[in-house]
């Protein structure tokens, strides 16, 4: 699931995420197989300044076995109305890798717009070529 991210992480960096993703109002929710009740991945957002301005930034991950079935798109849907809903912020960004096309997929099925291609340093020491997708919460363009 980390092959857009830079690749597998240890375990112990995998716990400590899921300890901050598990704290209340962390923003950070679980994505739920409706015909199983099993948890298949998680999509969240959280607070970030992005060119001088204060933005929130969205991402998502579906395990490959439930990857296609649109779970993603609709749970980030979900997330973009309560971020909406907070009313503290104007866009939402999406930073998904160039090569990711089933989440450059998401970000144009939900009404984000391309804003160019960006290069990240993610993880430490790692740079990966990103495209920058930006949604108004506004509603404007």
């Amino acid at each position: 699931m980390m092959e857009h991210l830079g690749g597998p992480e240890s375990s112990e960096k995998l716990a400590e995420r899921q300890a901050q993703y598990e704290k209340p109002g962390s923003r950070q929710f679980k994505i739920v197989d409706a015909a199983t009740g099993e948890g298949v991945g998680h999509v969240g957002y959280w607070e970030r300044e992005w060119r001088g301005e204060p933005v929130f930034e969205i991402g998502w991950s579906v395990i490959p076995a439930f990857q296609g079935r649109g779970l993603a798109a609709a749970a980030t849907r979900e997330v973009i109305a309560m971020a909406r809903a907070e009313n503290n912020r104007r866009f939402v960004h999406a930073f998904p890798a160039v090569d990711n096309a089933p989440s450059n997929a998401i970000c144009r099925k939900l009404g984000f717009a391309l804003q160019g291609a960006r290069d990240f340093e993610y993880p430490k020491g790692s740079l990966m070529r990103c495209n920058d997708w930006r949604l108004d919460l506004s509603g404007g363009a």
